[in-house]
């Protein structure tokens, strides 16, 4: 495989993973944290650095906006819940 058709392959496959992250408003990040080690704020910070090593200037917020779709205080506000005690939490 050449070197275009990978970073387009590549390319196509972040946009697919972005867009699916944004349709499951129902995974909070934290979940996404314990069961794969990553969330949308780390793939934002990922894009910005990915932006910066190619002399794009970025701030931490658009490039939150891009991962989620919106501002994130917006999607925090309409789709970040409460976190629910573990039920270890719950013992006495």
């Amino acid at each position: 495989m050449d070197e275009q058709t990978r970073t387009e392959i590549e390319a196509q496959a972040f946009r697919t993973l972005v867009a699916h992250l944004r349709e499951r408003t129902d995974v909070q990040n934290l979940d996404l944290m314990e069961l794969a080690g990553f969330c949308r704020n780390c793939l934002s910070k990922w894009y910005r650095a990915a932006a910066e090593e190619r002399g794009v200037e970025m701030d931490y917020e658009t490039a939150r906006e891009i991962v989620y779709g919106m501002p994130y205080s917006e999607w925090k506000a309409r789709y970040q819940t409460e976190r629910q005690a573990d039920n270890a939490d719950t013992r006495s």
